[in-house]
């Protein structure tokens, strides 16, 4: 008789994967709002590097994304759990980061609100369709716009450091301007894409748009 392994569709290298970057937004977090200990060497050059550590590590958290979905797929190890923890760490990794940069005075309050408003109204469409035997299909605005959120957010940290000052004024008028350019094509992907959802959602909730219904398929 076959030993039964209970863990092995919560243990598979690409929930490991998902479940360490949902671990490690917290340490992202701390290392872009908390205060650089004095008693750590290079104290003094905290205010050129802490900015990028946390860039840096922001990137790889959002890199790890595309590492979970290529190993689930080769490895033939898509589970019911990593359907479910993929896109909640997205979302978990982008809040925080938003957040962070609220806290730091860095972004208007009303930016991160259009961003996680978006999320939930998704998240409650796709409730909404799987209680009817429907999913929505993702279409390519949600995959665009979270590129966009992730450069924006990038840009958003480093942005104001002091080793783009140490540049000169002009370098960073140039990079204040990229960001915000960024963030607002950011915004308006993300609004797009929640327009797109009510649109593939109208024939569901009833709304006199051209939605159409799809049968049940995988699909995040």
């Amino acid at each position: 008789m076959a030993k039964r392994e209970p863990y092995k569709d919560i243990f598979t290298a690409a929930n490991i994967v998902t479940m360490s970057r949902i671990v490690l937004i917290p340490v992202f977090v701390f290392l872009l709002l908390a205060p650089w200990p004095t008693w750590a060497p290079d104290a003094a050059m905290a205010y050129w590097i802490k900015p990028w550590i946390a860039a840096a590590v922001f990137a790889l958290l959002a890199l790890t994304d595309g590492v979970d979905g290529y190993l689930a797929r080769s490895r033939n190890e898509v589970t019911t759990l990593g359907k479910f923890l993929d896109p909640l760490a997205d979302k978990i990794l982008v809040t925080a980061a938003l957040l962070a940069l609220i806290e730091l005075g860095e972004l208007p309050a009303w930016i991160a609100l259009v961003i996680i408003a978006r999320e939930f109204l998704v998240s409650g469409l796709r409730m909404v369709a799987s209680a009817e035997g429907v999913v929505i299909a993702a279409s390519w605005f949600g995959k665009v716009k979270t590129v966009f959120q992730i450069i924006a957010v990038i840009l958003f940290i480093v942005k104001d450091s002091q080793a783009i000052w140490f540049l000169g004024g002009t370098f960073v008028q140039f990079v204040q301007v990229i960001a915000w350019l960024v963030m607002i094509l950011a915004l308006a992907l993300t609004l797009l894409s929640l327009a797109d959802y009510f649109i593939k959602s109208s024939a569901i909730l009833g709304l006199p748009l051209k939605g159409t219904g799809e049968k049940p398929r995988d699909d995040q």
